[in-house]
């Protein structure tokens, strides 16, 4: 049921699907596409889709190696950051059936690994160099191009776990959320395979105990990505068996990542910690896995079993829209020299608002041309930011609203959480107030949503 125009989520019917994720415990990447024949990571958007041409290709081989290695479900590159599409696109877009193999490797994909009673997953990059979707650069038409593929990958390839979103509001792309919505895509999605998982490789970009953005937290471990201990949202953390994430001519005879680093120091300890591990391993040109890339999988399988469901989540607090607050004016009771209530309203997880020396309470507050809604408030400490500390300064909070010239107090708390988060009643204002009490606190982030709610 739409809510305000957008999709409403069941929660506990997300909780569950999330579960479900995090109980297949051990996945395959497979990145195939035009880097695998360019001795690159990312493809040139300028060269020809003849150059694409895995003449053995065999995903029956693919599938067998990840049941060896005792693996639950996989995802494969249907389209990476140089814009090929490895399906028959109808969108105008360079695909499979322009290059030197023209057969519809999606399909094969799943068809495989769906044989091997393996969960499917499909990777899509948003970021698109051949159709020039990059930050600064993006149109209605372009969102319709995203959209449009999207529509065709989500209703030609039967049900999905999960679709695994890239080269989006990453410091690399710049693409943000407000140039190209988040929950349009997010809302599309859910239209088309309500139980599909949407997880955006966002990581670096917000704190880890919400779900900003994604259904599933992503770490890119192989960037240098950590889960933070006792991570409470459910997680995925991605690395490779080669060396990185596409074939290259080294492979058949390099080093791979021990199956005891893999299975001891990487699988077992995510798994504890509400994240499955999800493993890498580049086809060759020929499309096949190279031997030592098979045989190490199957040392995998001989040390790691799936011992069943995974911990227990509980309800993760999730934010899908934009922030109202994000770089509206923003007052203080007063501020540390420079460091001004505007940094606890920017967006950014790394600046931060610092009361005044010497003070015990403080306010920052954020004021609209015109009332907003909302129902969702999210006050981030500086915790671990730059000679702030690891301990927290707050020991008492309040949230309030001007009403009639009055301030009338939302929601309160004491010894807050580094994150904390609350649901609240429907509000509308003009003007929202963030009161604290300690020893000059600061504030990273203030955060307003007004989020869809079922009911």
């Amino acid at each position: 049921m739409p809510v305000g125009g957008h999709v409403a989520v069941d929660p506990q019917r997300l909780q569950t699907l999330q579960q479900a994720f995090l109980d297949l415990r051990f996945g395959m990447f497979i990145h195939l596409n035009m880097a695998t024949f360019e001795e690159r990571e990312w493809g040139d958007p300028t060269l020809s889709p003849k150059l694409f041409d895995p003449k053995h290709l065999d995903t029956d081989q693919w599938a067998r190696a990840a049941k060896s290695a005792n693996m639950g479900y996989a995802c494969f590159t249907t389209k990476h950051h140089d814009g090929f599409c490895l399906w028959p696109t109808k969108t105008g877009s360079a695909n499979i059936m322009q290059s030197s193999y023209p057969h519809d490797v999606v399909r094969r994909y799943v068809d495989s690994f769906r044989k091997a009673g393996l969960k499917v997953c499909l990777y899509f990059s948003i970021l698109d160099l051949r159709a020039d979707i990059r930050a600064r650069t993006v149109t209605p038409e372009k969102i319709a191009l995203i959209k449009a593929q999207l529509t065709e990958i989500l209703t030609q390839y039967g049900p999905l776990t999960a679709l695994i979103l890239d080269g989006w509001n990453a410091a690399w792309s710049r693409i943000s959320y407000a140039e190209l919505p988040y929950r349009e895509i997010y809302d599309l999605v859910k239209t088309l395979q309500p139980d599909c998982l949407v997880t955006d490789h966002n990581a670096g970009s917000y704190p880890g105990t919400a779900l900003y953005y994604t259904d599933i937290k992503q770490y890119e471990q192989h960037a240098g990505q950590k889960i933070p201990p006792n991570s409470p949202v459910p997680s995925q953390s991605g690395t490779t068996l080669q060396s990185d994430w596409f074939w290259k001519k080294a492979y058949p005879t390099s080093e791979l990542a021990s199956a005891r680093t893999i299975v001891d120091d990487w699988l077992r300890p995510f798994n504890d910690n509400h994240c499955n591990l999800i493993l890498n391993v580049a086809p060759n040109r020929d499309g096949r896995f190279d031997d030592n890339a098979v045989a190490r999988l199957a040392e995998i399988g001989g040390l790691w079993k799936n011992s069943g469901p995974a911990p227990t989540i509980g309800r993760s607090v999730t934010i899908t829209t934009p922030d109202l607050a994000a770089g509206k004016p923003a007052w203080a009771s007063a501020s540390d020299e420079a460091v001004g209530p505007d940094q606890a309203f920017d967006d950014n997880f790394r600046s931060y608002w610092l009361a005044d020396r010497g003070k015990t309470d403080a306010w920052i507050e954020v004021r609209f041309e015109q009332p907003v809604s909302f129902n969702t408030l999210s006050i981030v400490e500086a915790l671990g930011a730059e000679e702030y500390g690891e301990t927290s300064r707050i020991a008492s909070y309040k949230v309030e609203v001007e009403r009639d010239g009055a301030w009338v107090e939302v929601v309160a708390g004491v010894k807050p959480a580094h994150y904390q988060f609350h649901d609240v009643q429907r509000t509308t204002a003009s003007r929202v107030r963030l009161s604290v009490v300690g020893k000059q606190p600061g504030i990273t982030e203030f955060g307003i949503y007004d989020e869809p709610r079922a009911g």
